[in-house]
């Protein structure tokens, strides 16, 4: 049976929008939004009516009608901890957790909203694939070192486990078959551990531990944080800032961007070799604990992500695993085939549609 796929993935400031028939694209587009208009909305929710308007106007555009579409996905957004990756049907109860920002507030958040509002009036179904709450952990993973505070897997699911599960095909496999950690390489560096099917660890990318990326810091010590936030120079909101925007190689080097910062290198700035090298050296740090963490029974280590596509990064990172364990090369996030993908599998029966 062939379905036409209407997908939405909300951004801060724009709407990723694609038709696919079956894993076929046929229109994509990114629909950017002007700042300004975004400040008349005092909360993302509040924006729900101009985005859904915008998608139709690009449904209009490519002269394609809601009832023609058979089913919707969304970009799942902040919710409770999900036990299990894969497709989740949006339900009320979804809804109303998106929309009250319950478990947080994130443009992610308006992708089921979206994708229901479109569907429900032709009774056609909505789904949502890996969000960034999948929580797939063992609970030894879970003890942080103070028992006020638990480990949370919040990473980048969505291209993970689409990674993980292409490169198991590519070897002729089943994901559920494999020992792989992946890494993903974006403004946030998340680093998980897919175990026979499962990711059992992985470091929160926002807020939380592990590598430090472009904006965000990671691990960072303890006492010194404690002395910042009670210094009296910053406020709460400005600590999370340095933290979670202004970490990283933002706090290094002033900017986040690696071809920037790869240009910097080639002529000759050798602060800017320093911390980008740095950040590699933290990155292959995280995959070597995930790789003890599996006892060191990994078929491979798999780079993805936007930079993922830098070579001298990639070589870099390759110099400290590779004679440890194969490392394969996935640049890119391609979220909306991977939203496809994941919702295909579900129509097709090739995996089971998750209850929320």
């Amino acid at each position: 049976m062939d379905y036409l796929l209407l997908v939405i993935n909300p951004g801060s400031t724009s709407t990723k929008v694609a038709l696919f028939l079956n894993d076929k694209l046929i229109q994509e587009s990114t629909l950017r939004h002007d700042t300004e208009k975004l400040k008349e909305y005092e909360t993302i929710i509040d924006q729900l009516d101009f985005r859904r308007q915008v998608i139709l106007d690009f449904l209009l555009e490519h002269k394609y009608q809601l009832n023609q579409i058979d089913v919707f996905i969304g970009r799942g957004g902040m919710l409770k901890a999900l036990k299990n990756g894969g497709a989740y049907l949006v339900t009320e109860k979804m809804l109303d957790d998106l929309r009250t920002c319950k478990y947080g507030s994130h443009a992610s958040n308006l992708g089921a909203l979206l994708a229901s509002s479109f569907a429900k009036p032709f009774n056609r179904p909505a789904y949502i694939v890996d969000p960034v709450v999948v929580d797939e952990f063992e609970d030894i993973a879970r003890v942080s070192g103070q028992k006020l505070i638990q480990r949370k897997s919040i990473f980048h699911a969505l291209n993970q486990k689409a990674t993980a599960k292409r490169h198991a095909r590519c070897m002729g496999k089943h994901y559920e078959e494999m020992n792989l950690i992946v890494v993903h390489l974006g403004g946030g560096i998340s680093v998980g551990l897919h175990r026979k099917g499962r990711v059992i660890d992985v470091n929160n990318a926002l807020g939380g531990d592990g590598p430090f990326s472009p904006e965000r810091t990671g691990t960072i010590p303890t006492y010194p944080l404690v002395e910042l936030c009670f210094s009296g120079e910053y406020t709460k909101e400005e600590i999370q800032k340095l933290l979670v925007g202004n970490g990283g190689l933002v706090s290094y080097l002033g900017t986040n961007d690696g071809r920037e910062i790869e240009e910097r290198i080639a002529s000759g700035d050798s602060e800017a070799q320093f911390y980008y090298e740095a950040m590699g050296y933290n990155v292959a740090k995280e995959v070597g604990a995930m790789y003890f963490a599996c006892k060191g029974k990994v078929d491979a280590v798999l780079i993805t992500g936007g930079l993922a596509h830098s070579k001298y990064f990639t070589d870099y990172l390759k110099s400290y695993i590779e004679k440890t364990v194969p490392v394969y090369l996935y640049p890119g996030e391609d979220e909306m085939r991977a939203l496809v993908e994941g919702t295909l599998r579900v129509l097709r029966k090739e995996e089971k549609l998750q209850a929320y």
